[in-house]
């Protein structure tokens, strides 16, 4: 069994991400969902960028590593979607004791002296992406094998960003299913 913080979007803790882990807790799984936003959500992805940007990156950050820490001596599944991936990037990244960092639809940067020995990564994004396009997937997948991640990656064709997420335009429900079959497998196996 894995102990997962999975982290919303800029949307929000809506829906989706409750659904998203009641079905990791389906599957045998601790799952925590932290609520970064103070309750509120957006209804678009402008909205929910302004809300981020009212909140600031360092205060989301944060927020991450407080909703976090009390957990961390278990060894974390660091999780997130769009945003919340790049909040848990920046987390596993950080912590020595990550058993795994799964992400949807989202990554950060990687400083040059990152380490992530054998870090077990699994990334699922859409195929293009505009928040995450090829140029940057590549090189981020790059950076994370030189800092020792073991890294996956999965994209899928035609899905728009947010593609798990099934009150958004973006959901595309035969890619959100091929993802969960992996992302389980991933969780099982940390």
């Amino acid at each position: 069994m894995a102990t997962v913080v999975l982290f919303h979007s800029a949307y929000g803790l809506r829906p989706a991400v409750h659904s998203a882990a009641a079905r990791i807790r389906a599957a045998g799984h601790e799952v925590h969902t932290p609520d970064l936003f103070d309750g509120r959500t957006a209804p678009t992805v402008d909205a929910g960028m302004k809300l981020k940007d009212e909140f600031g990156t360092e205060e989301l950050l944060r927020r991450a590593v407080a909703a976090a820490a009390p957990l961390s001596e278990r060894g974390l599944v660091y999780a997130g979607f769009s945003l919340g991936g790049a909040l848990a990037q920046s987390l596993a990244l950080a912590d020595t004791k990550a058993r795994g960092l799964l992400l949807f639809s989202g990554t950060s940067d990687i400083a040059d002296d990152a380490s992530a020995s054998d870090l077990p990564v699994q990334l699922h994004v859409a195929d293009p992406d505009p928040f995450e396009p090829h140029d940057w997937q590549n090189a981020w997948y790059l950076r994370m094998r030189r800092a020792g991640a073991d890294v996956e990656v999965y994209r899928y064709p035609g899905a728009g960003h947010l593609f798990l997420d099934d009150e958004l335009d973006d959901y595309d429900k035969e890619a959100a299913e091929e993802a969960w079959r992996y992302a389980l497998g991933f969780l099982d196996a940390v």
